[in-house]
C-alpha cells in the first residue's frame, strides 16, 4: 500500500491515545468505580449524559412523568421543556425531538423511569442481551466523504471481540453522524486505536486518485467495494482468523467478495441496513471521519482556501474561487469531479453526471449520497 495522500491510497496507523466523549443519540460514560464480581475486579462506568429520540406522544408522557416525580420546570432556549430535580436535569429539545438527561442519578432515572415508563424498552446496560452478535469477533467497515464534493473518500475498519466491544461502548463510541464536534471525533478515534490493540485500518483515497479510480470503475459502488476490500485485506493481515466483516448495505456484497477472492482472502461478508448501530462499524465510521476532516483542514490551510463539507452554497463558492484562480483542472486535486458541482463550475470542461447505474439491491436512505454516479 503506497503512502501518498492525493495520488494514491493512504493508510493511517496513528496509535496515539486519548479518551473522548460524544453527543447526539448516545450515552456518554466516565470512569466511576471498581467493583468485585466473583473472583474478578471489573471497571464500571458512570453515565455522564444520555440522549434518545422521542415521539410527540413520548414528549407528553415524559412531561407528565416529571411533574409526577416533582421536577421543577424552567425555560431554556431550543427546548420544548427543561426540568430539574436535585442535581438531575432533563431537557427535551425541539430538534428531533430528543431528550437529554444529565447529572447525578442519571442511570437510575433512565433504567427505572425513562425506559420503562416512556420509551417502553430496557436497553441501557443490556447491549449484550439485545445485540449478542455485536460482541462476537468481527470487523466493522464504514466510509466517509462519499457525499462531499471536496476531499477524499476514506474507508476505515476496526476489529472487535467481546472485550474490545465493551471498552468501546464504555468510551462512548457511537456512529460518527451522531457526533457534532470535530474535537470529539478526534478524541474518540484515539481511544478506538488504543482500545482496539492496533487492529484498525484506514484507507484514504485522495481526490486525484479517486477521480482516476472513478473513471476506471465508472461506478461509485464498485469503487466503494474495491476500497472496502482493501481495508478488509489489511485487517485480515493483522487478524487472519476473524470470521466475518460487517458494513452498511451500499451495494451487492459480491463486489467486495470477488475482490477479496481474487487475492486469496476468504471471510464472511455481511451487509445490512443501518449497520452503524454495530459498535465495530460505529468505530470505523469515526476513524474514517477523522481522516476525512483532517485532510480537509490540512489541504485547506495549504491552499489558503476554506474547503467546506457537503455540497452546500459555500462549497460552490469555494469551487468557483478555485477555478477562477487556478483553472478548472485544479478541481481534480481537491474534489470529486463527477459531482454536478464540477460541471456547474466548468461546464465545458466537466460533463454533466450520467444517471446512476442500478444494482441488485434495495436503495436505502443513509448519508447524503452526493451528486454523481
Amino acid at each position: 500500500m503506497s503512502s501518498g495522500v492525493e495520488t494514491s491510497v493512504d493508510v493511517s496507523r496513528d496509535s496515539s491515545t486519548s479518551l473522548g466523549m460524544t453527543n447526539g443519540l448516545s450515552a456518554e460514560r466516565l470512569p466511576r468505580r471498581r467493583l468485585a464480581e466473583g473472583r474478578f475486579s471489573v471497571e464500571r462506568w458512570a453515565l455522564n449524559s444520555y440522549t434518545h429520540p422521542l415521539t410527540q406522544e413520548q414528549v407528553i408522557t415524559l412531561r407528565a412523568l416529571l411533574e409526577e416525580l416533582g421536577f421543577q420546570f424552567a425555560p431554556k432556549e431550543w427546548t420544548i421543556f427543561f426540568a430539574q430535580k436535585n442535581k438531575l436535569s432533563v431537557a427535551v429539545y425541539q430538534k428531533g425531538p430528543k431528550v437529554l438527561v444529565q447529572g447525578k442519578g442519571l442511570e437510575e432515572f433512565v433504567q427505572f423511569e425513562l425506559e420503562p415508563k416512556v420509551l417502553g424498552e430496557a436497553k441501557l446496560g443490556y447491549e449484550e442481551v439485545h445485540s449478542p452478535e455485536m460482541f462476537e469477533p468481527h470487523f466493522g467497515v464504514d466510509e466517509s466523504g462519499k457525499g462531499d464534493f471536496f476531499g477524499p473518500l476514506v474507508i476505515a475498519g476496526a476489529y472487535v471481540d467481546r472485550g474490545i466491544a465493551r471498552k468501546l461502548l464504555d468510551a462512548g463510541v457511537v456512529d460518527s453522524k451522531r457526533i457534532g464536534s470535530d474535537a470529539r471525533i478526534r478524541a474518540l478515534a484515539d481511544a478506538i486505536r488504543n482500545e482496539s490493540l492496533g487492529l484498525t485500518d484506514t484507507v484514504l483515497i485522495g481526490p486525484a486518485k479517486y477521480n482516476e479510480l472513478y473513471e476506471k470503475f465508472g461506478n461509485l459502488n464498485k469503487l466503494l467495494g474495491w476500497g472496502h476490500a482493501r481495508v478488509i485485506e489489511n485487517l485480515l493481515a493483522k487478524k487472519p482468523d476473524c470470521p466475518r466483516a460487517l458494513s452498511d448495505q451500499f451495494a451487492d456484497a459480491r463486489v467486495v467478495e470477488q475482490s477479496l477472492f481474487r487475492h486469496g482472502r476468504k471471510i464472511n461478508i455481511e451487509q445490512r441496513p443501518r449497520a452503524e448501530s454495530d459498535i465495530a462499524v460505529a468505530a470505523a465510521s469515526i476513524l474514517a471521519r477523522e481522516a476525512f476532516i483532517n485532510w480537509l483542514e490540512r489541504k485547506g490551510k495549504e491552499m489558503g482556501l476554506r474547503l467546506e463539507r457537503g455540497v452546500s452554497a459555500g462549497v460552490k463558492e469555494s469551487a468557483k474561487k478555485l477555478v477562477e484562480m487556478n483553472g478548472p483542472d485544479a478541481l481534480r486535486t481537491v474534489a470529486k469531479v463527477h459531482f454536478r458541482t464540477a460541471h456547474e463550475m466548468a461546464p465545458d470542461y466537466y460533463p454533466a453526471p450520467t444517471p446512476r447505474e442500478n444494482w441488485a439491491g434495495p436503495r436505502l436512505p443513509r448519508r447524503s449520497p452526493g451528486e454523481g454516479g
